[in-house]
């Protein structure tokens, strides 16, 4: 048997993607992340299968009286929630390579014969594709080429008058600044996609949400309380969606996370029994089965909880487990050496071994000034 130590190496370099499991392995991961093969670890046939859908449909398109039609159409939205509904649980830059091929077919399309509402259903399909995109381009922290995709998502949505689409773009202008620390511009962002947003859509309660996360890492408490008590009164009718993974499509399971977080950075105990309950569902087998890397989030939430109830010894082990699943992106980095900071100003033994694993799995932390918990 090889040494526990050289065991360990092998397994963060699998969860890292530095090397693919070998098949009995991979086999193991499979089963215990409730994934299939192709979306934990890619490979050579997603390129195929991928230039296989992009040719079914324009097989559709020519077999079709216009140069687009009802049947392409139909197959490219519904690409176009799979690509959505795949964002939580693939990597930022894997689907990336998706939507980019997908929007390269709908610039195809937009050159060809079409009718009115034909030319309007292309709009919104690229609308969706390109915001989707810049949100992978945040993950990633390419910051000019999400600005680049975001304007273009925009510009879209306006000439084919969906509101919903320019409120997304704003809400998430809105989160990128939270992740840079720019508090009162994510604040006037989310304020500004309210304003846009058709009431009781998803792009409002997103929105709404974000803003209270702001007000959070702005100290602003009655501010903070205010926005999540909106959120619930639209959110706790609302049926589960058929597709709760769909990034574009809010849910009850966002609203518990998003309160979480919240509560966790104005220091309120009530954060931790929010932010286990997030993590038991998206760990579970329910509502769309396991959600690794929304669970390896919630870890975050849940460790900076602890921290604010004054329990650093779990709240490192917890952040531990976060770190080593190797699924954090890079926009949610900052949130790690936060948690990582707030672990070592409390004395805990175990932090060389976190800061270590970080270090590690997603380069040194960026140093810069975190807020203390709950100011």
């Amino acid at each position: 048997m090889p040494s526990y130590e050289s065991m360990v190496r092998r397994i963060r370099d699998h969860e890292s993607g530095r090397h693919r499991p070998d098949d009995e392995y991979a086999e193991l991961y499979c089963r215990l992340y409730g994934l299939s093969e192709r979306a934990l670890f890619g490979g050579e046939d997603e390129d195929v299968e991928l230039g296989d859908e992009i040719d079914a449909m324009e097989l559709a398109r020519r077999a079709a009286a216009s140069d687009v039609g009802r049947e392409t159409l139909e197959r490219l939205e519904l690409a176009v929630d799979d690509l959505a509904s795949a964002y939580p649980r693939t990597p930022p830059a894997q689907l990336l390579g998706r939507v980019r091929r997908h929007l390269e077919y709908v610039a195809r399309l937009l050159d060809g014969r079409k009718t009115l509402a034909e030319h309007r259903r292309l709009l919104v399909a690229g609308g969706w594709l390109s915001l989707l995109g810049a949100t992978c381009h945040i993950d990633l922290k390419q910051y000019p080429a999400a600005a680049a995709r975001l304007r273009t998502a925009a510009s879209l949505a306006e000439h084919a008058e969906h509101p919903e689409i320019r409120a997304w773009c704003l809400e998430t202008e809105a989160w990128q600044a939270l992740t840079e620390g720019e508090y009162r511009q994510a604040m006037v962002l989310s304020q500004a996609a309210q304003d846009v947003a058709p009431r009781s859509s998803s792009a409002y309660i997103q929105a709404t949400g974000q803003e209270g996360r702001a007000w959070a890492r702005m100290g602003r408490g009655p501010e903070t309380r205010a926005a999540l008590n909106r959120v619930h009164q639209i959110v706790s009718p609302m049926p589960m969606p058929d597709r709760p993974e769909h990034h574009f499509r809010y849910d009850p399971a966002k609203s518990e996370a998003y309160t979480a977080t919240t509560l966790s950075w104005i220091g309120d105990p009530a954060a931790v029994s929010y932010a286990r309950a997030v993590l038991e569902r998206l760990e579970s087998r329910e509502d769309g089965g396991p959600r690794p890397r929304r669970a390896a989030s919630a870890r975050l939430d849940l460790a900076l909880a602890l921290l604010s109830t004054d329990e650093p010894g779990e709240a490192g082990h917890v952040a531990l487990q976060a770190v080593m699943s190797g699924l954090l992106v890079p926009s949610n980095y900052w949130r790690a050496v936060e948690v990582i900071s707030g672990v070592e100003r409390r004395g805990v033994p175990e932090v060389g071994e976190l800061r270590e694993a970080y270090r590690e799995l997603y380069g040194a932390p960026a140093q810069r000034e975190l807020p203390q918990l709950g100011a």
